[in-house]
């Protein structure tokens, strides 16, 4: 999986040789799909569909659509068939921002970012002895927050790293009841590509 993943970077990093990244006053639209590392452990998946627009060659402003969902303190307990887990999703609408470092003559470009935005977010602890009709309600938040960023982009495609900062929630179970409280933020690693946006003017 390691190789496969660095056969796929190298890939996208000669076919962008003959590409073009951005340039003021255009518009792009960029697609990100990732891995979330949530800050109390576990795992999972993150997409971001992101339309901007390139107030300067090295600046670009956007809003982007989100969401992820990861899994935590999984237990499988094979001598009985079982399993518990608490599972975290949300979804953020976020406004952003990237600043460029771009070298004259090279379509290789760094860059660091923020956003701020609306997220919406619920975490549940799930146990496969529960009974299907014992369901309850799962209560959901929602609060402002932030994130920073930073990658590259070659060409049209683009590696970034994201921290993304959510308050804490009520942890319930699957009978809606409070049973403590769920850490949020995670780290995003993600690779993309996006359509749009011009040519880098030197």
């Amino acid at each position: 999986m390691k190789k496969l993943l660095i056969l796929a970077i190298a890939v996208f990093t000669v076919l962008s040789s003959h590409l073009y990244a951005q340039e003021e006053g255009k518009f792009r639209v960029g697609l990100d799909l990732g891995y979330t590392v949530p800050s109390s452990g576990g795992g999972g998946l993150l997409f971001y569909l992101e339309p901007k627009y390139n107030i300067k060659d090295n600046m670009n402003i956007g809003f982007r659509l989100g969401g992820a969902g990861m899994v935590r303190d999984l237990v499988y307990f094979n001598n009985v068939d079982e399993v518990s887990a608490t599972l975290s999703f949300n979804a953020t609408y976020m406004l952003t921002f990237d600043y460029y470092f771009k070298s004259e003559g090279s379509n290789f470009a760094p860059f660091v970012g923020a956003g701020i935005g609306w997220v919406g977010f619920a975490s549940i602890a799930v146990d496969s002895t529960v009974d299907p009709d014992d369901y309850g309600t799962i209560s959901a938040n929602s609060s402002l927050a932030p994130a920073v960023r930073a990658g590259f982009e070659a060409g049209k495609f683009r590696l970034s790293l994201d921290y993304n900062i959510i308050p804490k929630s009520d942890l319930v179970n699957l009978q809606g009841n409070v049973i403590g409280e769920s850490s949020n933020n995670y780290l995003g690693i993600a690779l993309g590509f996006y359509v749009g946006g011009g040519k880098w003017r030197n």
